[in-house]
Parts: structure tokens; C-alpha cells; sequence
């Protein structure tokens, strides 16, 4: 074998590895990537102009890296409230102040209805009444003759308890107070033994429905005898109280 010959004064390359008793060949030279998967890879060198990166362990971030992160749910449950705006606090008790009107507006409204309708339902009633008040009498005057007997007795009682449901009430009796709201006085009597005047006959019934006088009693007034230029009941007009409808 020929060995290659030195030639003096020239630099010698520096010998071959030699493995076996025989050159290792280099092979091709590395890839455009070798330096990435070098780099990549564990236990390799970094390259130059590049910090060496001693370990993939990272220090965890301090309480002002994270003030970013949103806040958990125990840090939103201790957070105060906050307070509501000046401006809706005014105006929800505007709203409350209007609510409250309309509410005593709506009450009255259904106070002002219900008295209405019982009202109404009163005069229907007075009216029908009102028409039966001639029966009544031809009824009493009948019953003071002793006519009113038997059957008929019966239905001039029925008669009576139905007006009586529907509200009717007789006015006037014998020994009451003379009240000129509700009595007529037709005759008067001087009496020096009584000291006010007092109702000593019914002449004619008078009726009521409610608080509605329908007609009031004629009656016969006895009293005290009145003084000069006073004028006896039975001379005074009679002044009913007037009735709104």
C-alpha cells in the first residue's frame, strides 16, 4: 500500500480516525436542520450568541403578574356592595309615591262605586214602594173596620212581611216625641201636664226605606200650651230632610 508522501514546509491535515483498522468515513455533513434539532434536543450545546438554558423549570408568577386574572368567588362574595345611584333612589320613590296615589285613588273609586250602586238600588226599591203605599192604607182601613179577615187576613200579612224584607218601615206611633223630620202634625192640643210635645194619635202611617223617608206620619200632637206668637206644630209647615240621590 502506498503511504501518502509529506511534503516539507506544507501544514499536514490531522489523521483520520481510525476504528477497526479502518478510516470512519464523515458521511454527508449536517442538515438545514440540524442546528434546530441540536438545539432542541436534550444535552446539547446552545450555539453561539445564545444564553444557555439551564432547566424548563419556571418560576410561577407573583401576586402582581396575576392581577389580571378575574376574581374568584370568595373574593366576590367579601367585596362591599355597591351602593345604588342617588339618581335611582329618587326616582323609585317618585314610583313608590305614585303607586300609593293610585292605590287610595282606586280605593275610593270602589268606596265611591258600592255607595252608588246601594244607593240606586234603594230609590229602584222606594220607587216600587212608594206605588204600594195606597194598598197599605186601604189595608189599615180595611183592619180597623174588621173587614180583614180569614184568607184574606193571610195575604194582607204576607204582604207585609215581603215589604218588610225589601226595607220598608212603618213611621209614627202613638206616645212618641213629636219629631217634625218624620211627622206631620194635623191637630194640636194644649196639655199643661207635658212638658214637650208627644204624638197622641196616628192618623195616617207614614213609611221609610233605609235612611229614605217616603212619606211622613200624619199624626194628632198634644203639649205644653205654646206662648204669644209661637206657632203650634200643627201650624208649622213640616220641613223633611232633604235626600241626595
Amino acid at each position: 500500500m502506498n503511504r501518502p508522501t509529506h511534503v516539507r514546509g506544507l501544514p499536514q491535515p490531522p489523521p483520520a480516525l481510525v476504528g477497526h483498522g479502518r478510516e470512519e468515513d464523515p458521511g454527508p455533513g449536517p442538515g438545514p436542520g440540524a442546528h434546530a434539532d441540536s438545539s432542541s434536543s436534550p444535552g446539547t450545546r446552545p450555539g453561539p450568541g445564545k444564553p444557555a438554558d439551564h432547566g424548563r423549570d419556571t418560576v410561577a408568577p407573583s401576586g402582581h403578574d396575576r392581577a389580571a386574572d378575574p376574581p374568584s368567588r370568595h373574593d366576590r362574595a367579601t367585596d362591599p356592595p355597591v351602593a345604588p345611584d342617588a339618581a335611582l333612589r329618587a326616582e323609585l320613590r317618585e314610583r313608590t309615591a305614585d303607586l300609593q296615589r293610585l292605590k287610595a285613588e282606586y280605593d275610593n273609586y270602589r268606596k265611591r262605586v258600592h255607595r252608588d250602586r246601594l244607593a240606586v238600588g234603594e230609590i229602584a226599591v222606594a220607587n216600587v214602594l212608594n206605588g204600594l203605599l195606597p194598598v197599605l192604607d186601604s189595608l189599615a182601613e180595611a183592619g180597623e173596620q174588621g173587614e180583614v179577615t180569614g184568607g184574606f187576613q193571610r195575604v194582607a200579612q204576607a204582604l207585609h212581611a215581603e215589604l218588610g224584607a225589601l226595607g220598608l218601615q212603618p213611621v209614627g206611633t202613638a206616645g212618641a216625641p213629636f219629631d217634625p223630620l218624620i211627622h206631620e202634625a194635623v191637630t194640636y192640643t194644649p196639655d199643661d201636664r207635658l212638658e214637650d210635645s208627644v204624638c197622641t194619635a196616628v192618623l195616617r202611617q207614614g213609611y221609610r226605606v233605609g235612611d229614605r223617608l217616603l212619606r211622613p206620619a200624619q199624626v194628632s200632637v198634644a203639649g205644653k200650651p205654646p206662648a204669644a206668637g209661637v206657632e203650634t206644630p200643627a201650624k208649622r209647615p213640616t220641613v223633611l230632610p232633604s235626600k241626595r240621590p
